[in-house]
């Protein structure tokens, strides 16, 4: 079974609209230890919630891991990790992190309580009720 993460971006940087572009991307970058071994634990097949930082804080789109976390190529330190992705879809409209903290279903989502954080786990449920608040 797949599981749900979810990987943030700066839109400036690296958006969604533009993974979309290039249908598919090797997502590194990542320092945070907590971060990395998140991003380590990744599969090929698992599901990827992509949010938006900066003036925009909200969730956009899905996305899918094509590979598993493998050591950046790029890097000496076998300890940083890339992961392959690919777009799956554009929310039907963005779900702010404002929205998201008022919801009394994500009181214990990782975005809420560990704001900083680059990649973390998201449970099916709370991946399914993103999804339905960005269809309202």
């Amino acid at each position: 079974m797949a599981d749900r993460w979810l990987f943030k971006t700066e839109p400036s940087a690296y958006s969604f609209q533009q993974l979309q572009k290039d249908k598919r991307t090797v997502w590194d970058g990542v320092k945070n230890n907590l971060a990395l071994k998140h991003l380590a634990g990744i599969k090929e097949g698992d599901w990827i919630l992509i949010y938006h930082t900066g003036d925009e804080k909200a969730a956009v789109g899905v996305a899918r891991a094509l590979s598993a976390a493998y050591p950046d190529p790029a890097k000496k330190d076998p300890k940083l990790k890339v992961v392959e992705i690919e777009p799956d879809k554009a929310l039907s409209r963005p779900v702010t992190l404002a929205e998201m903290k008022a919801s009394a279903k994500l009181k214990s989502f990782d975005l809420v309580r560990l704001p900083r954080l680059s990649i973390m786990p998201v449970s099916e449920e709370q991946f399914k009720i993103i999804e339905e608040m960005a269809r309202r």
